[in-house]
Parts: C-alpha cells; structure tokens; sequence
C-alpha cells in the first residue's frame, strides 16, 4: 500500500508551509511515526513522521519549496524494499515498535546515512537519543581503525616533509564563491514584522541601570533548597517577570495596544520571552504571567528553551502577548534598541551584568550593573511613563522584597 506524506495543519490560519530539510532519502526505509522531513512555517518549525512504515519512494517537494496545507509531498510504499539492505543492528535486544527516534537524533542518522535501527537505544521508553548515534559513530570510528599490515623498514634518519606548493592565483580565485540559499518563514516573518514595527509605530526608547547585588545574593541564597523544591533553577527573569508585571499594572498603557482609532486595555499580562534558536529568534508567551509564581515561571521558560531548541514550539505558543522581555546580556550585549513586536506596545531589553564603579553615600564602590532599556510606542505611552516604568523595574529588582510586600 502507497501511503501520501501531506502536509498537516498547524492552525493559526496558516496556509502555506517551507521544505525545511528532508531527513530521509528516496529508497530508503522509514519506521511508522519516525520523523521524515522538518517544516518551516512563519511562527515555528515542525517535524512530520510517517504515516506507515515503508520505503520514502518519492520525494516531491525539495528542501526550501514552499508547500501548501493538505498538499502532499511525499510517498512511502508498504511493499518496496529498500534501496540498499539495512546494515546489522549495533546492539542485540528488544526494541519498540514503532521505534521513537529524537528529533537531535534523527539528523544525525540522515547525516551518516544510518537507520534508527542501526543503532542501540537507550533512552526512557526504548527512545533513540543524540548520544546514542554519537556512541554508535564513536564504536565505528574505532574499529576502522586498523593498522596496515606490512612488513617493518628499517630507516637511517626520518624522511623529510614535502613542502607544499604555493597555492596559484587560479586556485585562490576559485575559493571564492557564492551560496543562495531560500530565506525560511520564520526569518522572513521576522523581517516582516521588523520591518512593519519601524513603519507603522513612533518607536523611543528611554534606558537606566539597576544594581544586581540583591537579586544576586537572594538567588545565590536560595538557589539550592529553590531547585531542590521545584526542580528548577532560580533565574533572572523570573524576577524581571515579576517586575514587569506589577509595573504594568501601575502603568496600562504599555500593556495595551491600538486598533484603528481605540486602544484596547488589558486586564492581564501576557509575557513573551524572547528566546534564540537555530532557526532565528522566537518569542513564546507566558500566558497571565500575573498569576505565575517564579517556579512556574521558570519552569515555562526553561521548557521554552529546551523545545525552540529541539523547534518543537507549537504556533499557538507564539501567538498574541500584550508585552515582550528580551535579554540580551546572555549573548554579551552592553546597551540596545530593542524593537516593539507589532501590535504590542513595549518591549524591555536586558543586558549583561558588568562590574562598575559606583558612587554610593559618597564612597565609590563596585557594584554588579546592568542596563536596561524600554522602546514603547509614543502613539499611546508618553515619555513620563514610560521613564517611570524603568525606573520601578528598577527599584523592584533592587529591592526584590517589594514582590512580596506588593509596593
């Protein structure tokens, strides 16, 4: 039976896709439910497995085609044999079936030309890991590695090393060369947007500076028995988050945004976080942050991260956000302009902690820095407000324990 690899629908009114990168090639062999290719979509990357188990006998959209929803793009036989017969299993035992391969793992066998089978899993539930191929190459590598078998000779001194010719001008200028590759959906979204915030909005952008010595010091006293507790590290933005938050409650307008000729209010915080992957950068949002305690806010972004990773973050966690923080400082940026992310109207950027001199009760003293920044739109946030929102930001993460007294 001929099975059609279609594209799915992934909400969010999204009608066109992009051949991210086949994982699979034509005669070869796929497990049910093993990932075959990864999608590209405006707002987040997907992976599509197989329907059945079978040879992937005909690819019809190539990587970087744009490919429409319900469209099918592929073809896997029930009855085909494989191009060339699977080599050996590594490992004898028991394994799944179907077979459940990571997404890490998975490029990594269409890279080597490897079957998942070829390999011993050995992750929970019989899941094939990234570290299992890497311990699979790794055997490989060592066994090939055979010495020749030929007779010693006996040499008077060792031989010299040739001297290897001077490249020509004709090879140099052959170097040099030129690689097109399609822009994916998710950047030229990006660009879109970038591109639309600068057009459509009065984008200012106002800074200050905060003194991280409490927080540090709160984090590094509580980190322990906090992880222990709730299985995640305390971070930073958690208590940006919750600054945030009671900031904006004290000031709407940056949490609200303009439709036509009205602004619209909102009585919650949705926060986007800002986060990088290797498919550009992607802003999930934290859904009525104002409820959060910081174990829930750490744990959302830490599943954040890990997913924009392995690009397992679903469309629907990328739409909507009344507010966006970003950071910066964990890439090695002093100071920047972020941009509002339409139709939001503030955006904070953090920044990396230096040590400076201070001027403090007359004394200068080193004290842990960090700037920060708010671009808003001026169409609805005046430059009072928007300079008094930094400064509470600022006042709550160097005295943190205004969190819980709510001042």
């Amino acid at each position: 039976m001929v099975h059609e690899l279609k594209i799915p629908n992934p909400g969010e009114s999204i009608q066109e896709v992009q051949i991210g990168q086949w994982l699979k090639k034509e005669g070869q062999w796929v497990e049910r439910d093993e990932v075959v290719v990864e999608l590209e979509t405006d707002k987040a990357s997907l992976d599509l497995p197989a329907p059945a188990a079978g040879v992937l006998t005909k690819v019809l959209k190539p990587d970087g085609a744009p490919a429409a929803i319900g469209e099918t793009i592929g073809l896997i036989d029930e009855a085909a044999k494989p191009a060339a017969p699977p080599p050996a299993a590594a490992a004898p035992g028991p394994l799944p079936d179907p077979l459940i391969i990571m997404p890490a793992a998975q490029r990594l066998l269409a890279e080597h030309g490897l079957q998942g089978r070829d390999v011993a899993a050995t992750g929970p539930g019989g899941r094939l890991l990234k570290e299992d191929v890497l311990r699979h190459l790794d055997a490989q590598g060592q066994a090939g590695q055979v010495a020749p078998a030929t007779a010693p000779v006996a040499a008077a001194r060792p031989a010299e090393a040739p001297v290897a010719p001077a490249p020509s001008p004709a090879a140099a200028v052959a170097e040099r060369h030129d690689e097109v590759i399609p822009m994916t959906l998710i950047r030229r979204r990006i660009a879109d947007r970038l591109v639309q915030a600068q057009h459509e909005a009065a984008l200012l952008t106002t800074f200050n500076e905060i003194d991280m010595s409490a927080v540090i010091q709160l984090r590094k006293q509580h980190r322990e028995r906090f992880q222990e507790k709730h299985g995640v590290k305390l971070g930073f933005m958690s208590f940006f988050t919750k600054a945030a938050v009671e900031a904006l409650r004290e000031f709407p307008a940056i949490n609200a945004e303009i439709r036509g000729t009205e602004i619209v209010y909102r009585n919650y915080c949705d926060i986007g976080i800002a986060i990088g992957s290797g498919k550009g950068l992607v802003v999930p949002v934290l859904r009525d942050a104002q409820r959060l305690s910081f174990a829930e806010i750490e744990r959302q972004i830490a599943d954040f991260a890990a997913r924009a990773e392995a690009n397992k973050i679903r469309p629907d966690e990328l739409a909507g956000g009344t507010f966006t923080i970003t950071n910066g400082g964990v890439y090695g940026s002093l100071l920047s302009t972020p941009i509002v992310n339409p139709p939001q109207s503030g955006v904070l950027g953090l920044h990396t902690i230096q040590d400076r001199p201070m001027a403090k009760d007359g004394q200068v003293v080193i004290r842990p820095m960090m700037y920060v920044a708010l671009t808003y739109d001026h169409r609805i946030v005046d430059g009072r407000e928007a300079v008094t929102f930094l400064r509470r930001i600022k006042e709550t993460i160097e005295e943190p324990a205004r969190l819980l007294l709510e001042i």
